[in-house]
């Protein structure tokens, strides 16, 4: 049950769905005002991010694509390079970085690479830090234990062919969300399963954190759900931590959304998590458990975490104070957020469906600050 990517299948990104479902359809509030709509028929909008002068970045990974929605919904390609995975953005001033990177969950057979790129407002480019040579040469999560704890070797006999009974971190790297903040890029790798600080100037890179695996133990229920013998029935797995976006917190914390590595439809529950992380000892702690599919994430000034739910209800609103969730944007496939100010912003029906056009969408909804706790 180890990662598997592949850029054509769905969530090509992060993770192997053993069991792709659609999200059921959120039923809106009554109350909720319903979201204007910015841009239509994006192909796979998995990240947004801050634009200039009002505008929001969109990076439509499967076409590889970095695309700019205007204040007035003009659709503007700024970057495509379609043999590659686009992913994250962020903006210094009018320059705006974002990652980019090949060959993740291949096991080899497409060379690792992986990156980040700026654009300044000349539309000049540069190349700043290489993620998957750090990955290659230390291997961030080697030390990691993943797979079943303690499974009989009759039992572990029985498994389909792409599940190892256990194994360590393997090398990978799949820069997927980033956050710049001063001189510093922070890069969530979605293949390493660290957190990665990128030096603006130098390029230097260095791992901050790990992720810890994330266990789950079977059910029999469970097990015939996504193909495995019943005689794990009982067993605990250790799935791989999938961190998928990075922000940093009011308080000087890094906060993290992180896929459980396995099925992120809802067939072993709600087992995702946004974890947070001191950037200078490494030390991670747990902000949010039982959290459905986190994809992407953003967070007010009053330190309330807003989490895109790729497979959930849409758009949830963590409260800093009590961690308590609640649905503030009802959404299908939601992959990603942006707070400004007193909006709201999240691109939404972001997977595509087989056989149809594109329907990913960028959407915006005004935010009430009301106290949960």
């Amino acid at each position: 049950m180890k990662k598997q990517r592949s850029r054509t299948a769905a969530f090509a990104a992060a993770s192997l769905l053993l069991s792709f479902a659609p999200a059921a359809q959120a039923v809106p509030d009554p109350k909720t005002p319903a979201p204007a709509v910015l841009a239509k028929g994006l192909l796979s909008p998995l990240h947004i991010s801050d634009g200039h002068d009002g505008s929001v970045l969109v990076s439509e990974e499967f076409a590889g694509r970095l695309t700019r929605i205007g204040r007035n919904g003009s659709v503007t390609t700024v970057y495509e390079k379609s043999a590659w995975d686009v992913a994250g953005s962020d903006r210094r001033g009018k320059t705006v970085y974002f990652a980019e990177s090949q060959g993740a969950g291949t096991g080899g057979k497409i060379a690792l690479a992986g990156h980040l790129r700026s654009i300044d407002a000349d539309g000049k480019q540069r190349t700043v830090g290489d993620l998957a040579a750090l990955e290659t040469k230390e291997n961030a999560d080697a030390g990691n234990s993943y797979g079943f704890r303690s499974l009989p070797t009759a039992c572990a006999a029985q498994l389909p062919p792409q599940v190892e009974a256990s194994y360590k971190g393997h090398v990978d790297s799949h820069p997927y969300g980033i956050e710049v903040y001063g001189d510093t890029i922070y890069v969530a790798d979605a293949g390493a399963n660290s957190i990665v600080s990128v030096d603006v100037r130098t390029g230097e890179t260095e791992t901050v954190a790990v992720l810890p695996p994330r266990p789950h133990r079977f059910t029999a229920a469970e097990a015939k759900a996504v193909g495995l013998p019943g005689c794990v029935s009982g067993q605990t797995y250790n799935f791989e931590p999938v961190p998928t976006d990075v922000k940093r917190g009011p308080d000087g914390w890094l906060y993290v959304t992180s896929l459980p590595g396995g099925p992120e439809d809802p067939a072993l529950g709600a087992r995702g998590a946004v974890f947070k992380i001191n950037p200078h000892s490494g030390r991670v702690k747990m902000f949010a458990d039982d959290v459905m599919s986190p994809t992407g994430l953003d967070m007010d000034d009053e330190g309330n975490v807003y989490v895109a739910s790729l497979f959930g209800a849409g758009v949830l609103r963590l409260s800093a104070h009590s961690g308590k969730e609640h649905v503030v944007l009802p959404a299908t496939l939601a992959a990603d957020v942006d707070v400004r100010g007193d909006t709201l912003y999240a691109t939404v029906n972001s997977l595509p469906e087989p056989n149809k056009a594109p329907e990913g969408r960028v959407v915006s909804v005004p935010l009430e600050h009301d106290s949960d706790d």
